[in-house]
């Protein structure tokens, strides 16, 4: 009969190929769904509109009105 070697060496062998295999399909199946097909999601850009005088309304039919009277009265 012969002498047999140390068999922990073995089992340790095993134990770190496997976790090498789980390594990397770990880190394949990350990078397979990291992209993912779904259309990104753009929202709409906020359009912020400046608040104006409210006299700014009133001035331009002031005018109209005044070159209004101004061709009635020549």
């Amino acid at each position: 009969m012969g002498v047999r070697p140390f068999c922990g060496a073995r089992i340790l062998e095993v134990n770190m190929k496997k976790l090498v295999l789980a390594a990397a399909l770990t880190a394949a199946a990350s990078t397979a769904f990291a992209g993912g097909l779904e259309e990104p999601v753009v929202e709409a850009p906020v359009v912020v509109e400046e608040a104006n005088n409210s006299s700014a309304g009133i001035v331009l039919p002031l005018i109209l009105l005044a070159v209004l009277i101004a061709a009635v009265a020549d």
